[in-house]
């Protein structure tokens, strides 16, 4: 029998569903999935009820893992964590057995690795960020709170994202760039000039689309 600390698995989606492999792989313990109506495509594992039935189960005894992807809103996700962070739980950090990562690197608290990424030395990633399948985060990157960098999405060296930012599915984003807080870089972008607060950007090279 196992010996980690059950995890209640936070979303029932197409998210969660690549987070339920995960935990099958490292064999770690589910109780079970949140989700208002059933859960989309998890097997194995339990509907327990809506967010509130997390409070049944003391944050002593098990640990949450963010199944929330960006179907919604980007800000439901965050929200979440907040919310149970508040309220004393602690969220597992995932990281896929296929992802490649430098021993020297920083994780912060429930950060998902998905399979075939990549991050190298010197890499700092912030509290619920996620690193998405064959993702690559190249050397001294820095990568804040409530971050997605999407499948295929390229940091080169140097890189900083700001909290809440997203890098979309095979952006690239080239040395020493920095993405403001809350902006978004769209798919397939290409990146050659810092990118402030509160925008989107996209096209090759990519320019300011929205504020």
């Amino acid at each position: 029998m196992s010996n980690k600390k059950p995890v209640i698995l936070v979303g029932g989606g197409g998210h969660a569903k690549v987070l339920l492999d995960i935990l099958m792989f490292c064999d770690i313990p589910v109780i079970g999935v949140t989700e208002k109506d059933r859960a989309i495509g998890l097997i194995n594992v339990p509907v327990i009820g809506d967010d509130d039935v997390i409070l049944n189960y003391s944050p002593d005894e098990i640990l949450l893992v963010n199944g929330l992807g960006l179907a919604g809103s980007r800000e439901k996700r965050e929200q979440v964590y907040r919310l149970f962070k508040k309220k004393g739980y602690q969220f597992k950090t995932l990281i896929h057995p296929s992802a490649i990562l430098s021993p020297q690197i920083r994780l912060g608290e429930g950060v998902q690795i998905m399979a075939g990424a990549v991050v190298q030395v010197g890499c700092l990633i912030g509290d619920n960020t996620v690193i998405n399948t064959r993702a690559s985060v190249d050397h001294d990157c820095v990568i804040g709170n409530n971050v997605h960098i999407a499948p295929g999405a390229i940091l080169a060296g140097g890189v900083k994202i700001g909290d809440s930012a997203f890098v979309g599915a095979g952006a690239t984003v080239i040395q020493g760039i920095s993405i403001g807080s809350n902006s978004m870089v769209a798919a397939g972008a290409v990146v050659v000039h810092d990118v402030p607060n509160n925008v989107t950007v996209m096209g090759v090279p990519a320019k300011v689309v929205h504020k």
